[in-house]
């Protein structure tokens, strides 16, 4: 007789509960051995106990192989499945005992967050007076300035909040184009356009991806002329764009957009001092913990000097936390975690490092799936599809994916892969390496990619394959 068990605890999150809900099935199947079930699907009885473990979410196609060995309907595991992936993904970091950290890390911050969002007081009311003046608005700003964060966890509390009485939005939509902008965002800008009283706010986060990762120019013309157009004074639309400043010039390609915008920018400029310190020393005060004076001065002091820093501080100040003191965060901790300089490097170090060779290899290949190489601009990083990732080998895909994501080196959101921070393309050197090894080939897999895109929405159309050269 096999050994029992020890039960997930439910109320220990999402891997934990998606966990008790597996071994619930198997019981309510009659309590079938992981033997028996290995007999009717095609992974082992290893597997199948191990999806069941509670230690990691298991990849979907193990889900839904255990699922069928127990006779359930696959169609709401992988909804379930789904659900649970997205919100560990989502999960605020944690320690060992369960304790939620008062920083992000790489993560942005979302509306959610706002009572953890300090620094930004006097820019949040800028930006919402300029975008109450104003129906379309551009937030423009640095990698790493804190430019999503800004309207997130900035802009959208302020707009549903008093501040502003009567100005209060009907809904406000967020959203980032990616590849297929006015395809993709069609309906929600409809839906925007007809919302009724009161103006619907669309705020469009990572507003280069129309410039770098669309690359339909008359998909991008479709997206470009909807935004200005349905934001003209007398309708119900005000739009506010983030975007990176070294892409903030192709605005001005197009004519509605640079008309929309003029007088019309928020230019998002480093945190001064005594904003540096409301970000290191509030969020810890309002869990009731402190912060050593010497770390406060000592963080301050690195990052001011590093246009984009403000990831790096915030997932030096996650590590610090870690290796916190009781109940204070100190220079030894920080240290420890390798500091604004080299906190990221060591993360993303420590996890490359426990990979088997083959798992490091994956990674790899999963990382710079996730890159853009710039053209006369810097590098910048696309969403990849799981099953674009999936390498078809030995080594399972959502393992790795998962070993990265617990890093927080990657986002998981539904079926879609991204970086957790465009930061890490210049504070991790192997990545940084990997990248200018491989920028060439990066290039042309993209354009493969992408062909292989629009072959497969022109139902496989054979005059629209490559053709060699004969």
């Amino acid at each position: 007789m096999g050994r029992p068990e020890s039960p997930p605890d439910p109320a220990a999150g999402p891997v934990q509960r998606f966990a008790y809900a597996l071994r619930q099935l198997r019981r309510e199947a009659g309590g079938i051995t992981y033997r028996a079930m290995a007999e009717r699907v095609d992974f082992s009885a290893a597997t199948l106990s191990e999806s069941a473990a509670g230690e990691r979410l298991p990849s979907l196609a193990v889900v839904l192989a255990y699922v069928r060995a127990c006779g359930a309907d696959p169609g709401e595991w992988e909804r379930r499945w789904r659900d649970a992936s997205e919100e560990e993904a989502g999960r605020p970091a944690e320690d060992e005992e369960g304790v939620t950290a008062p920083y992000r890390g790489l993560a942005r911050f979302e509306p959610g967050d706002s009572d953890r969002f300090f620094g930004r007081d006097q820019l949040v009311a800028d930006l919402a007076e300029l975008a109450l003046d104003n129906r379309f608005v551009a937030v423009v700003g640095t990698s790493g300035s804190g430019k999503s964060s800004l309207l997130r966890a900035g802009l959208v509390p302020a707009l549903r909040g008093d501040a502003w009485p009567g100005v209060r939005p009907s809904a406000v939509r967020i959203l980032t184009p990616g590849e297929h902008p006015a395809r993709t965002h069609a309906r929600a800008l409809a839906l925007a356009e007809t919302t009724g009283d009161g103006d619907t706010w669309v705020i469009v986060d990572q507003f280069e991806e129309v410039f770098t990762l669309c690359q339909d120019l008359a998909e991008r013309t479709r997206f470009l002329d909807r935004l200005p157009a349905a934001s003209r004074p007398g309708g119900g639309l005000r739009v506010v764009i983030a975007v990176r400043a070294d892409l903030y010039g192709r605005l001005g390609e197009h004519r509605g957009l640079a008309d929309a915008l003029r007088g019309a920018s928020l230019l998002v400029a480093p945190m001064s001092t005594d904003e540096l310190r409301e970000v290191v020393v509030k969020p810890a005060a309002a869990q009731g913990l402190t912060v050593e004076r010497a770390l406060t001065d000592r963080i301050v002091a690195d990052v001011s000097d590093r246009p984009g820093g403000l990831p790096l501080m915030s997932h030096a100040l996650l590590e610090t936390w870690r290796r916190r003191r009781g109940r204070t965060l100190t220079v030894k901790g920080y240290e420890a975690a390798g500091g604004v300089r080299g906190a990221l490097t060591q993360t993303a170090e420590d996890l490359y490092g426990s990979l088997s060779p083959e798992e490091a290899a994956l990674a790899r290949r999963v990382m710079l799936r996730l890159i853009v190489p710039g053209e006369d601009s810097d590098d910048t990083s696309r969403p990849a599809h799981r099953a674009e990732l999936d390498a078809g080998g030995a080594v399972d895909t959502a393992v790795v994916l998962d070993r990265l994501a617990r890093a927080r080196l990657i986002t998981l959101d539904d079926d879609t892969v991204d970086l957790a921070h465009e930061a890490l393309i210049t504070a991790w050197p192997r990545l940084r390496e990997w990248i200018d090894r491989d920028r060439e080939v990066l290039r042309r897999h993209r354009l493969l990619t992408e062909a292989a895109v629009a072959w497969e929405q022109l139902d496989r159309d054979a005059g629209a394959l490559y053709r060699g050269r004969g």
